[in-house]
């Protein structure tokens, strides 16, 4: 059985956007372009409706690219437990509210049994500072969650 990736929204953009005149984020955005050549197929990857609607914002040709890369990915369900821990790690101060999507992302990949969850969004998800507090608070309410990565953690050695 192989291990399972909940792809959340910025992996897309940076996979799909124009390449960036920004050294940081041009080397975020080949990363993911590696991971998603050469390292996508030893995973079972997910997306949720959220990062459809995520995907489905903005300018309509990077709608349009973003919405292809993901077509034939598996769509999970966003179940009301997810939800429920979603308001909980805002309510718990670990996302802010503003961030209330991205405390969604962490809890449908939770909820869903993810092994990962593979994330560009530095701020509110990937954040060495509040990792480990995410990963108590779902142990608190009896889920195991995923582990959370950027592409370059997700290669293999």
């Amino acid at each position: 059985m192989r291990p399972k990736v909940y792809l959340e929204t910025t992996i897309i953009s940076y996979l799909t956007s124009r390449p960036s005149r920004d050294i940081i984020t041009a080397a975020h955005q080949q990363s993911t372009q590696e991971w998603w050549d050469s390292r996508r197929d030893k995973f079972d990857v997910y997306v949720s409706q959220i990062v459809i609607q995520e995907a489905g914002e903005g300018d309509g040709d990077a709608i349009t690219r973003r919405l292809d890369a993901i077509e034939n990915i598996t769509q999970i369900e966003v179940q009301p437990e997810a939800v429920s821990l979603a308001q909980s790690l805002v309510a718990g101060g670990l996302v802010p509210e503003k961030a209330a999507t991205d405390a969604l992302h962490i809890a449908i990949a939770t909820i869903q049994g993810m092994d990962y969850l593979l994330t560009w969004n530095l701020k509110h998800i990937a954040n060495a500072t509040i990792r480990n507090a995410i990963a108590d608070a779902c142990r608190q309410r009896g889920y195991e969650p995923p582990i959370i990565c950027t592409p370059e953690e997700l290669m293999e050695v």
